[in-house]
């Protein structure tokens, strides 16, 4: 359907800057004045200038202000537009055929600072844009292999292969900068002692301390940090680990395969039904039936209780019984043989350093598997089959490293000076790790009646056994 034509002597230009830095290295800014210079000599006026820095047409992501010009196109606003080259417009046939559907209706002129003025209203015009087109897809088409060559090239080398700063290092990925380095390792021991990512997040930020961008830290901003491959000296490439990097990990590769164990346990996603309030709830346990007790409230201004979760056997004073178990708990890490009961590394006879030979030969074997087969030496069945076993024993070993390393939560403890000032700076979630970890509380009916003293409490409806 034919549109009135838009007054050609009104123009819009369109911007863009992408990563790739195409488009002679100008920025924004340059190109927005040689469209300026070039509508002045072609005596237009300017309406509006449109804008994407640091868009890439060829990636396909949306981009606002060409967005934007097309719906002001499409509402007649102007009859021209000024680029600094065709290439800044699009670089993909679908973007350009849908520019051509909105100028050719309506007569939009396009003039560029580099390719000179396109006529979309003749099939002679639509021809050269379209040629323009091809050629622009083909130059981003080869440079993106070029980039990725020399990406895959860098992984061979155990080289970085580049992208924005990483947490823990300096912007040429493998320089490390030493208070990062301890942050990372200081968050690995809080998680795999139990504590919290998002009480981690908030203690972070607490401190002033930033992301790599310069931003305040989140729960899941601080979990995909610890999840890297990279902190453990392990090069990461196009999704899957590539083998060893050509930098010193900050954590050994047993401890972050166990960190990562525990960030992807599913049951560590919040939920309403898996969130916990208070220190006791589902770990202590009813003295009568064995139950565990859950935390129930008896209304505005009342005390809170825990009650059996079955018979209600036992109801006891929540922040009473809180106490008393906290007391206790540092009362007994407090005694000369507290270190030797309870500070020890649980390895459970795990052979490290063969699982981790046994993964290492399996990435070689991969890496063999994958030349082979790009030689046609063997056909994609084989390869699939010999592919499929090795992967098999790769995370196998894989599993085993994950199960070798595991943080006693009560160290930190043990070798304080202020073991009050340690547990109260802690979140819920690494106290009730320690709980777990070194005392079984289990909650006996309580005598009635005042106690000697004047108070309620009865210390001896609580038997605390001590986990060896």
């Amino acid at each position: 359907m034919r549109h009135e034509p838009a007054d050609p002597q009104l123009a819009v230009i369109y911007c863009r800057m992408s990563e790739d830095r195409e488009g002679g290295g100008l920025g924004v800014d340059r190109q927005r004045e040689d469209c300026e210079q070039l509508a002045q000599q072609l005596g237009l006026t300017i309406v509006r200038v449109y804008t994407d820095n640091d868009l890439s047409a060829y990636s396909g992501k949306p981009r606002p202000g060409y967005q934007q010009m097309l719906d002001a196109l499409r509402a007649g606003a102007c009859g021209s537009v000024i680029a600094w080259h065709t290439d800044r417009l699009h670089r993909s046939p679908a973007e350009l055929e849908e520019y051509i559907d909105v100028c050719e209706p309506r007569s939009v002129q396009t003039r560029t600072v580099k390719a000179g003025t396109l006529d979309l209203t003749t099939a002679t015009g639509r021809m050269i844009a379209r040629q323009l087109g091809v050629q622009a897809r083909y130059e981003v088409e080869r440079m993106v292999e070029r980039q990725r060559r020399a990406r895959d090239q860098k992984v061979q080398r155990g080289e970085w292969s580049g992208g924005p700063r990483p947490y823990g290092w300096e912007k040429n990925g493998t320089t490390p900068i030493p208070e990062e380095i301890e942050v990372i390792r200081e968050a690995a021991e809080a998680v795999l002692a139990g504590g919290s990512i998002r009480a981690l997040a908030a203690d972070l930020n607490a401190r002033g301390l930033l992301t790599s961008q310069g931003v305040r830290w989140d729960g899941g901003t601080l979990s995909r940090m610890l999840r890297r491959p990279r902190n453990a000296g392990i090069i990461q490439h196009r999704g899957e680990e590539a083998g060893k990097a050509g930098w010193e990990g900050a954590l050994d590769e047993p401890t972050w395969r166990s960190l990562r164990a525990v960030l992807d346990d599913p049951s560590r996603i919040p939920t309403a039904s898996n969130v916990r309030k208070y220190l006791g709830s589902g770990l202590y346990l009813c003295g009568v039936c064995g139950e565990a007790l859950t935390s129930h409230s008896k209304g505005a201004g009342q005390p809170s209780q825990y009650k059996c979760r079955k018979n209600n056997c036992v109801v006891r004073h929540l922040e009473l019984l809180d106490k008393w178990v906290i007391w206790s708990l540092l009362r007994r890490l407090k005694e000369p043989d507290a270190a030797e009961v309870f500070l020890r590394v649980e390895s459970d006879g795990v052979d490290v350093e063969k699982a981790q030979q046994d993964a290492a030969r399996a990435d070689e074997k991969l890496k063999e598997l994958a030349a082979e087969f790009a030689a046609d030496e063997i056909d994609m069945q084989e390869w699939r089959i010999a592919r499929t076993a090795v992967r098999a024993k790769r995370d196998a070993a894989r599993a085993v490293l994950a199960s070798a390393v595991k943080s006693n939560p009560v160290a930190a403890l043990l070798q304080s000076d202020d073991m009050e000032a340690v547990w109260q700076a802690w979140d819920l979630a690494r106290r009730r790790a320690i709980i777990d970890q070194v005392m079984g509380v289990r909650v006996l009916p309580a005598k009635g009646g005042r106690r000697k003293g004047g108070g309620y409490w009865d210390p001896d409806a609580v038997a605390i056994d001590w986990k060896k």
